[in-house]
Order: structure tokens, then C-alpha cells, then sequence
């Protein structure tokens, strides 16, 4: 089996992890209820998807 010949230092192991980044999820507003919502889901305020009631929202 290979086997590294030098032990990785810290900072070129820290930079191959710079991009393990977390991105915030792209929201839409929606069309009935103008709320923030994620694309291709029923609203959860208004409960419609593409111009229809889907669920019943109380």
C-alpha cells in the first residue's frame, strides 16, 4: 500500500476544506400569498401550488 511520504500541515489541509461552505436555500415568493417559500412546493402559509389549492391551511 502507498504511503505519504510527509506528514499534510495544517494549513494545506485547511485549505483543501475552504469550500465545504453551507449555501442558504433559494427562496421565491409566492404568487397567491407573496410569502417566502421554496421553489416547486406547496406554500405552506397559503397552501397553493402553480395557481391551485393543494392542501387545506387553517
Amino acid at each position: 500500500m502507498a504511503l505519504p511520504k510527509r506528514k499534510t500541515s495544517k494549513a494545506r489541509r485547511d485549505k483543501r476544506r475552504a469550500n465545504w461552505k453551507l449555501t442558504s436555500p433559494g427562496l421565491v415568493s409566492c404568487p397567491q400569498c407573496h410569502e417566502a417559500k421554496l421553489p416547486h412546493r406547496v406554500c405552506t402559509a397559503c397552501g397553493y401550488y402553480k395557481n391551485r389549492a393543494v392542501i387545506v391551511v387553517k
